[in-house]
C-alpha cells in the first residue's frame, strides 16, 4: 500500500484575509451625523491613515501616509478615499432604500474594485506557490479591500438586510443581522430606547390627561376586591 504522503503546510506568500463587513460599514460611517450636523471623522490624511491601521485594513498609517507624501500630495489622496467612501455610502443608502444608484457611484466603486489584488502562481526554490499581486498603489489597495465585503454581500442576495437607522438623529448605516430581519435601529440600547421615549412624550403631548393623571395603577374588578369581614 501506498504511504501517505505527510501533510506539508500551504504553499503561499502572505495574501490579505478578506475585510469584515462591519469594518467596512464602519468606513462608511466615518461620516455621520451629531446633534443633527454631518461630522467628519476623516479630517486629514494622518487620522484617516490611523484609522485604517487600527481597524486592521493596513498594516502600517505610513503605507498610505508616506505613498502620498511621494505623489500627489495629503489633499489629494484624502479626496480619493473620501471620494469612494461617498460613492459606498450612495450606494448602500440606495440598496437601503430599494432604489437605483447614482450611475457616478457605481462608477467610482467600480474602479476601486478594479484595484483588488490578484492570485497568481509564483515560481519557488522547490516548485511553485499561491502568490498575489496588486494594479494599483496602497490607497487603490485599501479602497478594494473595503468595497469588496459591501459588494460581495449584494451579490449574494443579502442586500434586503442593508440598513439606515430609523433614529433620524443617528442615520447609521449598518448590516441588520438579526433573526427577522426587521430591525430599525442600530443599536436598540440607544437609538432605540431614544425613539420609544420620544414616542412616549409625543403621546403625552397629545394626551395631556395621561401626563396629570399620575402613575396607571392595576385595580382589581369590583366582585374580586375582597370585602370587610370576608376572608383575604
Amino acid at each position: 500500500m501506498q504511504a501517505t504522503p505527510a501533510h506539508r503546510p500551504p504553499k503561499t506568500d502572505h495574501v490579505h484575509t478578506p475585510l469584515p463587513l462591519e469594518t467596512a460599514f464602519d468606513f462608511l460611517n466615518t461620516l455621520e451625523l451629531e446633534d443633527g450636523a454631518l461630522v467628519e471623522r476623516l479630517t486629514s490624511l494622518d487620522v484617516a491613515a490611523a484609522w485604517l491601521a487600527e481597524h486592521g485594513v493596513i498594516h502600517d498609517p505610513r503605507q498610505v501616509t508616506v505613498l502620498a507624501r511621494r505623489q500627489s500630495g495629503t489633499d489629494a489622496a484624502l479626496q480619493r478615499l473620501v471620494r469612494t467612501r461617498t460613492a459606498l455610502r450612495d450606494v448602500a443608502h440606495a440598496v437601503a432604500h430599494e432604489e437605483r444608484p447614482l450611475a457616478s457611484a457605481i462608477e467610482e466603486v467600480n474602479r476601486a474594485l478594479a484595484a483588488r489584488e490578484r492570485i497568481e502562481l509564483v515560481a519557488s526554490s522547490d516548485g511553485v506557490l499561491m502568490g498575489h499581486s496588486h494594479s494599483g498603489d496602497a490607497i487603490d489597495d485599501v479602497l478594494a479591500r473595503i468595497a469588496e465585503p459591501i459588494v460581495r454581500e449584494i451579490g449574494n442576495g443579502h442586500d434586503r438586510r442593508f440598513r439606515i437607522c430609523a433614529n433620524d438623529t443617528c442615520r447609521w448605516i449598518f448590516y441588520d443581522e438579526s433573526r427577522s430581519g426587521q430591525r430599525r435601529w442600530c443599536d436598540m440600547a440607544t437609538c432605540g430606547n431614544r425613539a420609544k421615549a420620544r414616542r412616549h412624550r409625543a403621546r403625552q403631548k397629545e394626551e395631556p390627561g395621561l401626563a396629570e393623571s399620575g402613575p396607571i395603577r392595576f385595580v382589581a374588578p369590583a366582585d374580586r376586591v375582597d370585602q370587610p369581614g370576608t376572608a383575604s
